[in-house]
């Protein structure tokens, strides 16, 4: 079985101080596999990376329709947001036109906002962060969406409702896996496993889709379109994802998920990225996913998102540069 590789180096004047190892895929929707890194069969879990699939069955069961969701709430339904109000205000309205308690109904647990003014606004007031602050709170009313259509119970998490089945069952058809299991996310939602390779298989899909054919083609064409508009909804200001797609102008959706997983979907090369850094850190997969994203030629490699994420500098507490990132001479000059 292949090992990971080493994907990126992180230098500090002339010493490489570390190096982050992984595994990545490039899916072509029209002929398999056009690079890889590492193991392609790696199991893992793709944690948030994989919310555009979690939000397949809101659209393909009608009831995104049903409900009369926007373009910005799907975009919210993919999205791992830092809790800046444009995030919590959407969550709240969403849910409160449902007739829905946030707080009585949502799973997912509170959380600290990530963003600075909603931070400084709760520790201000003395408040405490509410479940609407999680990062994942989108993609939980996108499940409460699926579950107040079905007429389903409200334990919607539970890997035996009606939506963690309906997910499961497309995460399996977009994967062309059979999940060999699950772990329970950091929002207390299963996150099926799958290979680096079915995940990449999974946003090539996603790639190709249309708009113009059944109805899951309509519905990743939805979804990808939706990320691809609404950049700040799906992260938030000095987000990776954010950054990352807005230097791309909608050529291409980008999403991270926990312990340095990435996913790409490069809708005019018909194309599907996932990728995995072992150690789970975040910086050594934004490297990568960047410097991929720059091969296949939808990100300028000298855009500034793209130099700060592929290379850095590293700077200290005196703005002093350090440091940077190296990636590996097998990604470096990569191109399909």
């Amino acid at each position: 079985m292949a090992q990971a590789e080493t994907l990126v180096e992180v230098w500090r004047g002339p010493f490489c101080e570390s190096v982050h190892r992984g595994h990545a895929v490039v899916w072509d929707a029209d002929g398999g596999i056009v690079a890889s890194w590492g193991d392609p069969d790696a199991v893992i879990l793709p944690r948030s990376s994989c919310k555009m699939i979690q939000a397949l069955p809101l659209i393909e069961s009608g009831a995104a329709e049903a409900f009369g969701l926007s373009e910005a709430q799907l975009a919210l339904s993919c999205a791992s947001h830092n809790g800046a109000a444009i995030h919590t205000d959407m969550v709240r309205a969403w849910l409160g036109g449902l007739g829905i308690d946030p707080e009585e109904a949502l799973r997912c647990g509170p959380q600290m906002p990530g963003d600075p003014d909603a931070r400084t606004a709760l520790i201000k007031t003395d408040s405490s962060p509410c479940q609407i602050h999680n990062n994942c709170s989108g993609k939980h009313s996108g499940f409460l969406t699926l579950a107040k259509h079905l007429g389903a119970g409200p334990d919607y998490v539970d890997p035996d409702h009606p939506v963690q089945v309906a997910v499961k069952s497309a995460f399996e058809e977009v994967t062309g896996e059979t999940s060999p299991g699950y772990g329970i996310d950091g929002c207390s939602a299963p996150n099926f496993a799958c290979t680096v390779t079915g995940l990449a298989r999974a946003m090539g899909h996603f790639a190709a889709a249309t708009g113009a054919g059944n109805a899951r083609d309509r519905a990743m064409h939805r979804l990808t379109r939706a990320m691809a508009a609404h950049p700040v909804l799906v992260a938030g200001e000095g987000k990776s994802c954010t950054a990352l797609m807005r230097a791309m102008s909608g050529r291409a959706s980008v999403k991270t998920g926990a312990e340095a997983v990435f996913i790409a979907i490069v809708p005019e090369r018909r194309m599907g990225v996932a990728l995995k850094i072992e150690d789970g850190a975040t910086r050594g997969s934004e490297a990568v996913i960047t410097r991929i994203l720059c091969g296949l030629g939808v990100l300028d490699a000298r855009h500034p998102a793209a130099l700060a994420y592929a290379h850095g500098p590293i700077r200290n507490r005196r703005d002093i540069v350090t440091g940077e990132y190296r990636l590996s001479g097998a990604l470096s000059d990569w191109k399909p």
